[in-house]
């Protein structure tokens, strides 16, 4: 079934965190996290007063029986809980890694760029801009579909340092909200070295007329790896809901960022659509042509692989 945006608008989200924090009104008892003592009990009990006030005594009764419920998401859920355990110091220090090596080299990149800038090529820089942003919303799609949609957490080197982080996210979605940058943007940096690498290469062995003729394409593929380390940033904004810069919540509103509403169309059981998370602007052309479900149909037929069992698989662990 295709999913619009005024269709999700009125379809329950698994980010229940999310939904109490953007919206004005009481706290449903879905969004209350399980509490053990009597005095938490009683906080909530008083967090819900407006709720209850209409049917007091089977509201209480509802709400006593929520919180001896295991968490259905956030990170109270027990397959969140393991899941966020398994970041490990190793791949701290991979992370670290990769924004060592990344970010001198988007500034030497971004040196002879300068040096080397023509100003007869003014007019190709927003097409290579336009060009890169489109094509990092499409392999940051492809990406999240391949890593939410098949693997599994036990797989070898990728499944603790790669799928681990989109297990968690659907269940936990907020928990990238409690990232820090390294964290959250590590993998990103990681993965634009090699194309860095090869612009830098280009710029300091060939002549300067070679430089010339392909400097729009080195252009638009240095904007393209730029556009890629941001994804993950633009993605943990559209899951902040306090503190944001005026700014970016004026980027989100405009859709030049992923915004947080569009965003949470992916986050509607069963996490089916809508996986760019750039700019957001191929997932709807993507969902009219029906692209996922084509490629899932596909990989199906070929191997009788099913998507997203692994994924089920966690939100449905409760020890």
């Amino acid at each position: 079934m295709t999913v619009g945006l005024k269709t999700w608008e009125c379809m329950p989200s698994v980010d229940s965190a999310e939904s109490s924090a953007n919206s004005n009104s009481a706290p449903s008892l879905s969004s209350l996290a399980p509490a053990k003592s009597s005095e938490n009990f009683n906080n909530l009990i008083n967090a819900t007063e407006p709720i209850a006030s209409a049917n007091h005594s089977h509201n209480i009764s509802a709400l006593k029986k929520h919180l001896k419920a295991p968490a259905k998401s956030g990170r109270n859920h027990a397959g969140a809980k393991y899941l966020a355990s398994q970041y490990t110091k190793l791949k701290r220090a991979f992370e670290y890694s990769a924004l060592m090596l990344s970010i001198p080299l988007i500034f030497f990149n971004l040196y002879f760029f300068f040096f080397y800038f023509d100003i007869r090529k003014w007019y190709f820089i927003f097409p290579a801009a336009i060009g890169g942003i489109l094509t990092a919303d499409f392999l940051s799609g492809i990406v999240h579909w391949a890593a939410d949609s098949y693997g599994s957490v036990d797989m070898f080197l990728i499944g603790k340092n790669l799928l681990r982080n989109f297990r968690e996210h659907h269940i936990d979605p907020t928990a990238i909200t409690r990232h820090d940058f390294v964290e959250t943007n590590g993998d990103n940096f990681a993965v634009i070295i090699p194309a860095l690498g090869y612009i830098a290469y280009q710029f300091l062995s060939n002549s300067v007329e070679q430089i010339m003729l392909d400097y729009n394409w080195h252009m638009y593929l240095f904007l393209l790896s730029v556009f890629v380390t941001l994804t993950n940033q633009f993605h943990k904004w559209s899951h902040t809901y306090f503190g944001l810069p005026r700014y970016i919540t004026i980027l989100q509103d405009m859709h030049v960022i992923l915004p947080r509403i569009h965003h949470r169309v992916h986050h509607v059981t069963p996490h089916d659509t809508y996986f760019c998370i750039t700019t957001g602007w191929l997932n709807y052309p993507l969902e009219k042509i029906k692209f996922w479900p084509t490629m899932e149909n596909m990989i199906f037929k070929l191997s009788g692989i099913k998507p997203r069992s692994d994924d089920m698989k966690w939100a449905l662990k409760t020890e």
